[in-house]
């Protein structure tokens, strides 16, 4: 059986080290690297209900895009089960669970997140936003109205709701960026793209793109990035034929939306 330092080594593989962004906190964070493997549950974020899942399911690794301990935004001062990273840190020693994270390295990689969105929302001809970025763009199979694309993100990326501003021009060349890249929007516009697919969009950027002429488009922070966990289940599968590896069924969507 593969153990945890092989899993680690192949996906770096798949989303080299080396780019993460600086203070990114990747790889093997929970475990010990020469554990043997015996089935993974792949999920966008490690979380309690993950966690649970894996353990159900018989999992002892979780391969996740987000950092379980990203120190960028909350750093582990304690292991507290009063806290909710405490809490959670201690469920997944209690049940032997560990975890591999690949967060801004699979953002940026070929084949990574902002690949598999594209691929997703059938662009063509894709390449970087900009230089050393992590947004793509390409072009659709054909022109369409705001409307209908608008239609297709929602069929296609299935997000509980989409802000967007209305730029009144037809779509061709899309830029799109998991997460939240929504500082590349005037990237967007200045390379001629007719709508920009992100989230986490902030107000005064939906303003300056409908001065830019652009459909600023926020589909969500989960529904575009779950799109690389099919990714990275297949690409396990390939490299570990005889390993159990599924994608978590348990991890959705959490905002809602009250129109």
């Amino acid at each position: 059986m593969p153990t945890l330092r092989d899993i680690e080594r192949a996906l770096y593989e798949l989303a080299p080290g080396e780019l993460a962004m600086e203070g990114d906190n990747v790889g093997l964070l929970v475990g010990r690297p020469d554990r043997e493997v015996v089935k993974i549950l792949a999920a966008l974020d490690v979380t309690e209900a993950v966690a649970e899942e894996a353990e159900k399911l018989g999992a002892n690794l979780i391969v996740a895009h987000h950092p379980v301990m990203n120190c960028a935004w909350n750093p582990v001062q304690s292991l507290r089960e009063d806290t909710l990273q405490g809490r959670l840190l201690r469920l997944l020693v209690r049940e032997n669970l560990s975890a591999i994270c690949m967060h801004t390295n699979l953002d940026a990689a070929q084949g990574g997140v902002n690949d598999a969105l594209a691929q997703r929302l059938s662009l063509e001809e894709v390449e970087p936003l900009v230089e050393g970025g992590i947004p793509r763009m390409g072009l659709l199979p054909a022109p369409m109205p705001l409307s209908d694309f608008l239609a297709m993100v929602r069929k296609r990326l299935r997000p509980n709701g989409i802000r967007y501003v209305n730029a009144h021009r037809t779509v061709r060349r899309v830029a799109v960026g998991g997460g939240a890249c929504g500082e590349f929007f005037a990237a967007a516009a200045e390379k001629g793209c007719d709508a920009f697919v992100t989230a986490d969009v902030k107000y005064n950027q939906f303003l300056d793109a409908e001065t830019l002429g652009l459909c600023l488009i926020d589909a969500g922070h989960f529904p575009t990035e779950d799109v690389v966990c099919p990714v990275v289940e297949r690409f396990l599968l390939e490299r570990f034929p005889d390993l159990a590896v599924q994608k978590s069924i348990s991890h959705r969507e959490v905002i809602q939306y009250y129109v």
